[in-house]
């Protein structure tokens, strides 16, 4: 459909949908236990058809415009992906969030794709607020949310219950006018 380059390192932010299931799967199988260290995110997928289903769950919520779903590809690999997990278009409210394999870490492909994800939402859809919601013991994405130049407004103490612990939820967010001051003052430009 399409693809938006995300720098000259071959990666690339595209829609993953339906007919991506059995990449997708491949890319869950590849990372699975990193992947749901902390959030549970494809844990259920394990299968083609129910990698099919999760995919589809996201391809009803763009249809309903409540939720969409874009792969991270690296040279071609499907290692990653970004997520409106919530977009409200009533209240100008989102929640975007991430997941990756290990090939996929250490080289910005989340923040370079949530770049262009929350660019998209303030200025093609009017939202204005994005928020990212990361477990404390998630290090990598608290550190993404801080690059993003996001704010953290607050721990929700023991409030998601994963893996038989009670983990603490950070919630990070940026508003639209701070966005925009930041891009001008090209405080996106470090990628």
């Amino acid at each position: 459909m399409y693809a938006i380059p995300l720098g000259d390192d071959g990666a690339e932010l595209r829609p993953l949908e339906t007919w991506h299931a059995e990449e997708f799967l491949a890319h869950l199988d590849r990372g699975r236990d990193f992947i749901t260290r902390h959030i549970p995110f494809g844990a259920k997928a394990t299968d083609v058809e129910s990698a099919r289903e999760l995919l589809q769950s996201y391809a009803d919520r763009h249809a309903a415009d409540s939720g969409f779903l874009h792969g991270l590809w690296l040279d071609g690999t499907l290692v990653g992906g970004l997520l409106f997990r919530v977009f409200d278009a009533a209240t100008g409210v989102c929640e975007i969030g991430c997941w990756l394999e290990p090939a996929g870490t250490g080289r910005g492909l989340v923040t370079r794709g949530a770049r262009v994800l929350i660019d998209w939402a303030f200025d093609e859809r009017g939202m204005h607020r994005v928020e990212w919601h990361a477990s404390s013991a998630n290090a990598p994405s608290v550190a993404a949310a801080r690059r993003l130049g996001m704010t953290r407004e607050g721990v929700l103490r023991e409030s998601f219950p994963y893996g038989g612990v009670r983990h603490d939820m950070e919630v990070w967010a940026v508003l639209a006018p701070e966005w925009r001051a930041a891009r001008a003052r090209g405080a996106h430009d470090d990628h």
